[in-house]
């Protein structure tokens, strides 16, 4: 798991982890497809790792909000 401490992945879980929470692991999944988009057009590289750290972030993100449902219902 040494991949995840690389570049700004940690970023890119940490940020993921409210939108998984507010809204859902398919909106995580756009945020990834968009930012890594981004950085292509800045000269950058596509990179799937940053993708599955997102992806990794946002799922956090949703068992926090299905543990909240729970509690609340």
């Amino acid at each position: 798991m040494s991949w995840i401490k690389e570049s700004n992945r940690p970023k890119h879980l940490l940020y993921a982890i409210p939108a998984g929470a507010l809204l859902t692991i398919l909106f995580v999944a756009g945020l990834a497809a968009g930012m890594e988009f981004k950085d292509k057009q800045w000269g950058g590289k596509w990179d799937w790792l940053d993708i599955a750290a997102t992806l990794i972030g946002g799922l956090i993100g949703q068992v926090i909000q299905i543990l909240v449902l729970i509690l609340i219902i």
